[in-house]
């Protein structure tokens, strides 16, 4: 028998390398399903962000002004169907009328809100 020392990792380092590795590889899954789930969220809000636009372009431009009242209605963009609502509403000044648009998604939820100011012709 010799006295010489051993070469290698023992069974305990080997174990305790492993438990760190699979730490960081979990935490690394986590980060990656959250990085996901963010940029599904922030896909809808860009789709939500470009309906309510074009929706307040179409009020801006709309011949004769809209009604006084609320309204409701969907639109198909981006292959999506997404619901809207408009509120046309009285300013102190009575030749002008504020309109409060808001674009929903598939779950109901508010996802963009934009406000129009516009003669009331």
């Amino acid at each position: 028998m010799s006295n010489k020392p051993a070469n290698g990792f023992t069974l305990l380092e080997v174990m305790v390398a492993l438990a760190v590795f699979s730490l960081a590889a979990l935490a690394l899954l986590r980060l990656q399903g959250a990085s996901l789930a963010t940029t599904a969220r922030l896909d809808e809000k860009l789709g939500a962000a470009i309906v309510v636009a074009n929706l307040a372009i179409e009020a801006r431009l709309a011949l004769p002004a809209p009604a006084f009242g609320a309204t409701a209605g969907s639109v198909q963009e981006g292959g999506r169907p997404w619901g809207w609502q408009q509120q046309v509403i009285r300013t102190p000044d009575p030749s002008f009328q504020r309109i409060e648009i808001a674009v929903s998604g598939a779950d109901g939820s508010v996802l963009a809100r934009q406000t129009v100011v516009r003669p009331a012709q």
